[in-house]
């Protein structure tokens, strides 16, 4: 015993910090989760508030902003995994076709840039190109005698310029996980393939694609664990009082419920709920790919 104690030691204490932080900034904060069944005071604390039980979900549930907060987010989360989703494995594809090595690290550089971005650089990018009245575009439009286009305040382009947005600031970033998938596929596959005459599309659809399947699956899992959880910031950041019937979502109305308003109870009961339904839908996606026979999760 102490001779295994005495080799594994070592990477024990490599892990160390890792488990540290899970334990102290997402574990130790869970029993916070006790608020959203008491009428919390801060000024009492969790030991001296009344303890009310599944009152806030009740009331969650019979008002009526809960219909609009889920009609937004499930809309929205709709269009990610529709457009967003496979924006990066589209991107991992098109780098990995590219033989000059130069350009394709040129293009890379280029394309993980975005990320680095914080959405409030890009927000205010997006407001001094396309506002209404100051916006490049809109004055380039009324100077070829074309209409004014409300991008930023017309409800029906909410959702296509968040899209936009998220597919600009995270695609290039999010192929890197593909792209190291892609590196693991032996390259005698190809070899073979081109040797039986397949051209390049015969290759990416009977080679790349299904290397990169279970990785994809697996990504795909962990997107439905946030099918209530959109990010706050970018949605805040692009919210006004024009659009605000169509980007009002959980997060948002979390943020007015809780540290606007200070209803700390219904506010955590919100964000319990949004957390449970992404734990629920991890859980049916998981299984559901394991009955269609690929590895999931776990």
């Amino acid at each position: 015993m102490n001779a295994y104690w005495k080799r594994a030691f070592p990477i024990y204490f490599m892990i160390l910090p890792g488990v540290l932080f899970f334990i102290i900034f997402k574990y130790i904060p869970m029993l916070g989760i006790s608020v959203a069944f008491m009428e919390y005071s801060p000024f009492k604390g969790i030991a001296g508030s009344q303890w009310v039980g599944l009152h806030y979900f009740r009331r969650l549930f019979a008002e009526g902003d809960f219909l609009l907060l889920l009609k937004n987010t499930l809309l929205l989360n709709l269009l990610d995994v529709l457009f967003f989703f496979p924006a990066p494995i589209l991107v991992a594809l098109l780098l990995n076709e590219v033989r000059a090595k130069r350009f394709k690290t040129a293009v890379q550089t280029i394309l993980y840039a975005p990320n680095f971005i914080s959405w409030v650089v890009i927000v205010g990018i997006t407001l001094v190109l396309f506002a209404t009245g100051s916006g490049g575009f809109n004055q380039l439009l009324e100077n070829v005698g074309l209409d004014r286009i409300e991008w930023m305040t017309d409800p029906r382009y909410f959702r296509w310029v968040w899209l936009v947005q998220n597919i600009w600031q995270g695609a290039g970033w999010g192929a890197i996980i593909y792209l190291a998938a892609l590196s693991g596929i032996d390259p005698t596959l190809y070899e073979a393939a081109m040797m039986d005459g397949a051209n390049r599309w015969r290759q990416v659809w009977h080679i790349t694609l299904p290397g990169l399947q279970s990785v994809i699956v697996i990504m795909f899992i962990l997107r439905f664990g946030h099918m209530l959880d959109l990010g706050f910031e970018h949605i805040f950041l692009l919210q006004n009082p024009m659009n605000q019937d169509v980007s009002e979502v959980f997060e948002t109305f979390i943020y007015k419920t809780g540290l606007v308003h200070g209803d700390y109870s219904y506010s955590t009961a919100v964000g319990l709920f949004k957390s449970a339904v992404g734990l629920v839908m991890v859980l049916l996606v998981n299984r559901l790919a394991k009955k269609t026979g690929q590895e999931g999760v776990f």
